[in-house]
């Protein structure tokens, strides 16, 4: 069942963008409607997100449907208090990409005595310590308070420059500039904490 006009009105932001705590309460609840806008908004943001950690394109996009069936399934599960919808996807998105490169480096052999012990590889090293690396910056994102978290999603995620943030947030330039360096501070603090 499509949604009203009084029910898309009130899940558009200021911004424009969805409300997606709403959507995932109404997949939550199996409406399709919703699922789609969720997968119109972060299924190319997750796939290239995949694609930058050095996935092939083939791979990307079977992560995607591996995310996104995971979101239709557990849509029950997802927390409001406990970080924004975003960082809920992208947290998916990283295990299932360390899930596809656990399953790529564990190849079966027939006989233990006949197994060669292969040079591990530096690609794959690399990846995982680039999807570990966007594991703790995710977890560092999620203490952020929400108004510096959103300018660091708007800047990065979405590829915005600060005075289009400042616009979009009717905000000061000043403003934005303070609270990104602010949200910096906080992220090069914590993630010095996790190592």
């Amino acid at each position: 069942m499509a949604p009203s006009a009084v029910q898309v009105r009130t899940l558009e932001r200021y911004d424009g963008d969805p409300d997606f705590t709403a959507l995932m309460s109404r997949i939550s609840e199996r409406d399709r409607d919703a699922f789609e806008t969720l997968f119109v908004h972060f299924g190319p943001r997750v796939k290239a997100l995949m694609l930058k950690s050095g996935a092939e394109h083939s791979v990307a996009e079977d992560i995607v449907q591996d995310v996104f069936m995971s979101v239709w399934r557990k849509a029950d599960y997802y927390a409001p208090e406990r970080g924004a919808v975003s960082t809920w996807i992208y947290s998916i998105a990283r295990n299932a990409r360390i899930d596809r490169l656990r399953r790529q480096s564990s190849k079966p052999y027939d006989d233990i005595s006949e197994m060669e012990i292969e040079a591990s590889d530096p690609d794959a090293e690399e990846e995982l310590a680039l999807v570990q690396r966007a594991d703790k910056v995710a977890e560092a994102m999620v203490e952020l308070p929400d108004e510096q978290r959103q300018i660091i999603e708007l800047a990065y995620m979405h590829d915005l420059p600060q005075s289009e943030i400042a616009t979009r947030l009717s905000l000061p330039l000043g403003t934005v500039k303070s609270r990104m360096r602010l949200a910096y501070a906080k992220l090069k603090q914590k993630l010095e904490e996790i190592r």
